[in-house]
């Protein structure tokens, strides 16, 4: 019986070689989006301006050139610009707005951030539908990148018949030559009982399978990028981008309780009593799959769910509830207070939600998943005040004591783990994670 073994090993390394390195090379750019994502989509284009500059092209500027500076102002963008000019510049073009430190990123991350914005520079801006916009959130451009699993499966598969093929044909070679020798031939095993193959499929498919399975699961539950049409077609990007309406005049309660609130149709109709047609001043208002919208129709639809007769300019009483379709949702075992972030941390409403000015129809900009909230924690400084005249926020006053012992010196935070040392001044590095934003209690319940 001819002896298989040593070319099947060969192959069926070869093949896992082949499949970890393209899977390998998948998840690193996977990596590099979500990483984008998660920590500066809410601040950075690839393609344009927002809170900071836009990020294509980076390592040709200034001091970004040189990877190691750059690592070193991800990781502590203070304490680079005190001997930067280029950073200074930036920081007054900004209006004084500096970056906030990302201590937790390695470098290998932040290369895996310069390796998908250099990548997305290259491909060019995605071309949206006729008033679309960019995609991504506020212009924090974020393309579809080409899915290549079933590249890299027909290409295994590929690899996989021929091998096969080139196996039948060595076995039929070698039964040619045992034959002219006039050696004794041995019966083929054919292909479904023959050990080694199976081996070879039952692993390839065990890999394959199990790589799917744990992204599946990973992502249960998870709703990225979800996007529903709303009964009536409501343009964020009008009315608080282009008519700059406050967040807070339509949800009121993100400023003091636990949910923002979806406002009132009586909300809406404190404008549109006086405002009952659609002008297209600020542009013509498409749908995600490029269809015109009616604004005046739509606006109809609010007199509809108000009963308000807009020819006699009264209330007929014959109202009707809107369906709004909701977006953002959370576990029932989460705990999240809308007032706890935007009241006293001061979190702005775009690190979530996007750059919410610039959608129209709203769609979830962040996964919301427990990694993407701790790593806001882990980065997020805690505002105490009292420096320049500010006067810091109120709620953080029950850390008063803890706050004069940073001031004095006398400690440093212990809330990590480990007992309190005596340091140089932290007052300005502590994070929401240092006075407890990591306990588990915060959140589960």
């Amino acid at each position: 019986m001819i002896d298989h073994r040593a070319t099947v090993k060969r192959i069926l390394i070869s093949a896992l070689f082949f499949l970890l390195l393209s899977v390998g090379n998948k998840l690193s750019a996977q990596d590099g989006k979500a990483i984008f994502q998660n920590n500066c989509a809410s601040c950075h284009s690839v393609f344009k301006d927002l809170t900071g500059p836009a990020l294509g092209g980076v390592t040709s500027r200034g001091p970004w050139t040189d990877h190691k500076k750059l690592y070193e102002w991800v990781h502590n963008p203070a304490k680079f610009m005190a001997s930067d000019p280029y950073t200074q510049g930036l920081k007054a073009k900004f209006g004084g707005v500096v970056m906030s430190p990302f201590e937790n990123l390695s470098e290998k991350e932040i290369d895996a951030v310069i390796d998908y914005v250099e990548k997305t520079a290259k491909a060019g801006p995605a071309t949206p539908g006729p008033g679309q916009g960019t995609p991504g959130a506020g212009g924090a451009q974020v393309l579809d990148e080409k899915d290549n699993s079933i590249l890299y499966g027909v290409l295994t598969l590929i690899l996989a018949v021929v091998a096969f093929i080139m196996l039948q044909v060595n076995s039929n070679l070698k039964k040619l030559a045992d034959d002219k020798d006039g050696l004794p031939a041995y019966e083929t095993i054919p292909f479904y009982r023959n050990k080694s193959y199976i081996t070879l499929l039952t692993l390839v498919l065990f890999v394959i399978g199990g790589f799917y399975i744990v992204k599946g699961a990973i992502g249960l539950g998870r709703s990225q990028n979800y996007q529903p049409e709303q009964p009536i077609f409501y343009s964020h990007k009008v009315h608080a981008g282009v008519n700059q309406i406050n967040c807070l005049y339509c949800h009121g309660g993100a400023m003091e309780g636990k949910a923002a609130n979806i406002p009132s149709v009586n909300i809406c109709m404190n404008c549109h009593m006086t405002i009952n047609e659609y002008t297209e001043s600020a542009g013509k208002l498409y749908r995600e799959d490029g269809t015109q919208v009616d604004g005046t129709a739509e606006i109809k639809k609010i007199y509809a769910a108000a009963g308000w007769d807009a020819t006699k300019k009264a209330y007929t009483g014959e109202t009707k509830e809107i369906q709004w379709t909701k977006i953002h949702n959370l576990p029932d075992h989460v705990f999240f207070s809308h007032a706890q972030h935007v009241n006293a941390g001061k979190v702005q409403c775009q690190t979530c939600h996007g750059e919410i000015t610039k959608m129209d129809e709203v769609y979830q900009f962040a996964d919301l998943s427990m990694g993407w909230c701790i790593n806001c924690h882990r980065t997020t400084k805690v505002n105490f005040g009292g420096k320049s005249g500010e006067e810091g926020n109120k709620f953080y006053s029950i850390y008063e004591k803890f706050h004069d012992d940073l001031k004095s010196h006398k400690k440093a935070p212990g809330a990590l783990g480990g007992d309190s040392v005596i340091v140089a001044p932290l007052r300005d590095s502590i994070t929401v994670a240092d006075i407890g934003g990591l306990e588990c209690q915060k959140c589960h319940y």
